[in-house]
C-alpha cells in the first residue's frame, strides 16, 4: 500500500524531548502511523525526521476541508517509536473487571477512591498524590510558552510548588489541569467549525441575555438552597471500611439524601468536565489522618456547605441534570443509572456551547478583547491580593495564639505577683487593693485567652472565604486562553474567506459560533463579579462585627476590673 501524504494547515511548535515533530504551513508530510491515538498521527518530513503531530493540523492531499483547531494532549505513554496502552485503556479494563466481580458498595459501580481509605490520597483536580502534608495551594508552574497551539499545555507535564504547612487546614484548591484537552476532545473544534450536530431539547437550553451590566446568564428554574447536616460515621464490609456520611437536603423538596465525600468529589469532576467556561469552585480537601476527629468533621461539613451553596447560586450549574441527580436520588438503581447517564452526557466541554442561546446582536471583537483583557488583569491582581492576604492573616492567627496571648498573660502575672506580695499586709485597709491587684492579673490572663480564641470567630472564616476564591481564580487564566484560541481560529477563518478559500456563509457562521463562546465568557465574568461583591461585603461585615464584639468584651473586662479599685 502506497504511503499517504498530507499538507500542513497550521504551524505546530514541538516541545523538546516529547517525540513531537515541528511542522509548518503548506509543508508536505508522509504518514507513517495513524494509530497513535487521541488525535495524534506520526509522520516523516522531507528531511527524514519522524515524530508526532496533531491530526487536526493537516489535511490529506486529495481531500479538502475546513481548518481545525488545537491539538489534543499527547498519549501519556508514547515514547519514541513504541506504543503502549495509556491510562484510558487500563481504566476500561479495570471497569470491565469491576463489572465481572460485582458490586461491593450499593452506591458504587465504578472503582472510586474511598475518602476513608489510607490509599485514598488523590485529588481529582490534577490526579496528583495528596498526603496529610501536601501543600494546599499547589499551583501549576508550567512556564512553557503557549506558542501557536491554542494556548494548549500538554497533559501530565505540570509541576507543583510547595507552600507553608500552616495553610493545610484550609484545604486544597482543586483545579482541572485537563480543561484544554477536555474542550478539544469533547467537541470544541467541531462546534466552532460547525461539524458538531446534536438535537438540543428545550430542557437542555441555556440562555445568555443582555442586562445593564452586559451579558448575563438567564434565569432557569426557581432559586433554591441546600443544607449539609448530620455527619455520621458509618461502615461497610463488616466494619473493615468506615466513612462519614452527611445529610444533603435541597429546599425545593426538603427530602434528605445521604452523601459521602466521594460523591461530592464525583460531582465536582462531572461539573468541571461539562462546563468549559465556568470555574467550578474547589472542594474542601481530603484528609487521611484525623478524619474522624470532631473538629475536622465540623470543618469539612462547613466547607461542603459552602460549596453546595455556591453551586446553588449559579443559574446554570444549579439547574443541571447532574446536580439535580446528586441532590435528589436516594434509590440505588436510579443512582447508578443517573451516574452512567451523566458520564455519557453529550453536552460536555466544547459541546456544551451547542446548548447556549444568545442575543442576536453580534459582538464587536475589540469590545470583547478589551473586556476580557481588563478582567484578566483583575484576576491577576486579585489573585496576588488573595495570596498575600492569606499569608498575612495566617501570621495574625499565629500571633493571636502565641505572642499576643503570652504578652497579656505576662502582664497578668505581674499583677498577680504584686497581689501576692501585697497580701502580706494584713491590715483591713489594704485588703481591697490586694484583691483588686489580683483581679487585674486574672483579667489580663483572661484577655490573653480571648486573643487565642478570637481567630476562630473572625480571621479563620475570612481566610476560608478568600481561599475559596483563590481556587476559583486559578481556573480563569485557562478559560481565558481557551477563549483567545477560539477567537484566533475565527480570525484565521475570516482570512481564509478573504483569500477565497472559505465561503462567506461558512465564515459568518463560524464567527457567530465564536460569539456564543464570547457571550458565555462575558456572562460568567459578570456572575463572578456579582458573587464577589456580595461575598466580600458579607464576609467583611462579619469580620468587622466580630472584631467590634471582641474589643467590646475586652473593654467590659477592663471596666469591670477598674471598678474594683473604687473601694481600694
Amino acid at each position: 500500500m502506497a504511503e499517504k501524504q498530507v499538507r500542513v494547515l497550521y504551524d505546530f511548535d514541538a516541545q523538546p524531548g516529547s517525540g513531537e515533530l515541528p511542522v509548518h504551513t503548506d509543508e508536505l508530510l508522509t504518514i507513517t502511523r495513524r494509530d497513535v491515538g487521541e488525535g495524534w498521527w506520526e509522520g516523516r518530513n522531507s528531511r527524514g525526521e519522524v515524530g508526532l503531530f496533531p491530526q487536526a493540523y493537516v489535511e490529506e492531499i486529495q481531500e479538502t476541508g475546513p481548518p481545525a483547531m488545537p491539538p489534543p494532549p499527547l498519549p501519556s505513554t508514547y515514547v519514541g517509536d513504541t506504543e503502549e496502552r495509556g491510562d484510558q485503556g487500563r481504566r476500561q479494563e479495570s471497569d470491565a473487571a469491576q463489572g465481572q466481580q460485582g458490586d461491593g458498595d450499593d452506591w458504587d459501580d465504578d472503582d472510586w477512591d474511598d475518602d476513608d481509605d489510607v490509599d485514598s490520597q488523590y485529588s481529582s483536580g490534577g490526579g496528583a498524590a495528596m498526603s496529610p502534608t501536601s501543600p494546599p495551594y499547589a499551583r501549576s508552574q508550567d512556564t512553557r510558552p503557549a506558542g501557536g497551539n491554542f494556548g494548549l499545555h500538554l497533559a501530565n507535564r505540570d509541576q507543583r510548588s510547595a507552600s507553608s504547612a500552616e495553610q493545610q487546614k484550609f484545604g486544597t484548591m482543586k483545579r482541572s489541569f485537563n480543561r484544554f484537552s477536555t474542550f478539544v476532545k469533547s467537541g470544541g473544534e467541531a462546534y466552532l467549525l460547525g461539524t458538531a450536530k446534536a438535537v438540543v431539547s428545550d430542557a437542555d437550553k441555556v440562555a445568555v441575555v443582555d442586562s445593564e451590566d452586559g451579558p448575563v446568564w438567564g434565569t432557569h428554574g426557581q432559586p433554591f438552597t441546600c443544607s449539609v447536616t448530620s455527619p455520621k460515621k458509618e461502615a461497610k464490609f463488616h466494619g473493615i471500611k468506615s466513612f462519614i456520611a452527611y445529610q444533603v437536603t435541597p429546599s425545593f423538596n426538603m427530602t434528605p439524601v445521604t452523601r459521602r465525600y466521594k460523591h461530592f468529589d464525583w460531582l465536582h469532576g462531572r461539573l468541571e468536565d461539562k462546563f468549559a467556561m465556568i470555574p467550578v469552585p474547589p472542594l474542601p480537601d481530603k484528609q487521611v489522618t484525623g478524619r474522624y476527629e470532631e473538629e475536622f468533621i465540623e470543618k469539612r461539613m462547613a466547607g461542603l456547605q459552602g460549596w453546595v451553596s455556591r453551586i446553588c447560586r449559579h443559574p446554570v450549574v444549579a439547574n443541571s441534570d447532574v446536580y439535580n441527580h446528586f441532590l435528589t436520588c436516594a434509590d440505588e438503581k436510579r443512582w447508578k443509572q443517573g451516574k452512567r447517564k451523566a458520564e455519557k452526557d453529550e453536552f460536555v466541554g466544547g459541546s456544551f456551547f451547542l446548548t447556549i442561546t444568545t442575543p442576536e446582536q453580534p459582538l464587536q471583537v475589540k469590545f470583547v478583547q478589551d473586556q476580557v483583557e481588563a478582567f484578566s488583569k483583575f484576576v491577576k491582581t486579585m489573585d496576588d491580593g488573595v495570596r498575600d492576604g492569606v499569608q498575612v492573616m495566617l501570621e495574625s492567627c499565629k500571633k493571636h495564639r502565641g505572642p499576643y496571648k503570652r504578652e497579656y498573660q505576662k502582664n497578668g502575672h505581674v499583677f498577680q505577683e504584686l497581689g501576692n506580695a501585697f497580701s502580706l499586709d494584713t491590715r483591713p485597709s489594704a485588703m481591697h487593693l490586694t484583691e483588686a491587684m489580683k483581679h487585674t492579673g486574672k483579667t489580663y490572663d483572661e484577655i490573653g485567652q480571648l486573643f487565642a480564641q478570637q481567630p476562630r470567630a473572625d480571621l479563620e472564616p475570612f481566610i476560608e472565604e478568600i481561599h475559596e476564591y483563590k481556587g476559583i481564580l486559578s481556573n480563569f487564566p485557562e478559560i481565558i486562553e481557551v477563549h483567545k484560541g477560539a477567537l484566533k481560529r475565527v480570525k484565521d477563518c475570516q482570512k481564509k474567506e478573504g483569500a477565497g478559500k472559505l465561503q462567506e456563509s461558512e465564515a459568518v457562521a463560524i464567527s457567530a459560533r465564536g460569539d456564543v463562546i464570547s457571550y458565555a465568557l462575558l456572562a460568567e465574568i459578570n456572575h463572578f463579579q456579582q458573587e464577589r461583591v456580595t461575598d466580600f461585603k458579607l464576609s467583611t461585615q462579619k469580620y468587622l462585627r466580630e472584631q467590634i464584639a471582641f474589643y467590646q468584651r475586652i473593654v467590659q473586662k477592663l471596666e469591670g476590673t477598674l471598678s474594683q479599685y473604687d473601694d481600694a
